[in-house]
């Protein structure tokens, strides 16, 4: 990392910063480019491991490139803020940002509310209840994170 000053190393800081997003982008190998996905999700941190969640179809695209290759890149940020200056080299952006890669893969019957629960605790503290024909009809896919990094520039 170039910018030092700004890496973010301890897990629990990381942590704070991906529970403040809202949305995180997958890339997938693809033939010729990388095929890039923003996608909701939620997100647990056990034994010093990060692991993503997210729901979707069964079908599409993002389907067909996880079967052909299961090794993705992920990216999100948030607490963007414009810092003026005087001149125009002056100016600056706040943010906080994290990104990694992992291996993404489908999850079973037996751990969706799991995932669900993730889900949900990363857009609302309520307590919710999931309707069993729901769940059975969604695809919920795991990423477990091998690498990850993370950066601020919180300069107000």
């Amino acid at each position: 990392m170039r910018r030092k000053d700004r890496e973010v190393t301890q897990p629990e800081e990381i942590f704070d910063i991906i529970k403040k997003c809202d949305v995180c982008r997958i890339a997938f190998f693809d033939k010729k480019f990388p095929y890039i996905v923003p996608l909701n999700f939620g997100v647990a941190f056990e034994n010093g491991v990060f692991t993503f969640y997210f729901h979707g179809a069964n079908a599409g695209k993002k389907m067909e490139l996880l079967q052909k290759n299961n090794a993705v890149a992920f990216e999100m940020d948030c607490s963007h803020k414009l810092i003026e200056g005087e001149k125009a080299c002056d100016y600056t952006m706040a943010y906080e940002s994290v990104c990694g890669t992992g291996f993404l893969e489908k999850i079973t019957e037996e751990q969706k509310i799991q995932a669900f629960t993730a889900i949900m605790k990363q857009y609302t503290q309520k307590d919710l209840d999931f309707q069993p024909e729901r769940i059975k009809a969604t695809t919920l896919l795991k990423l477990t994170v091998n690498e990850i990094t993370a950066k601020k520039n919180t300069i107000h």
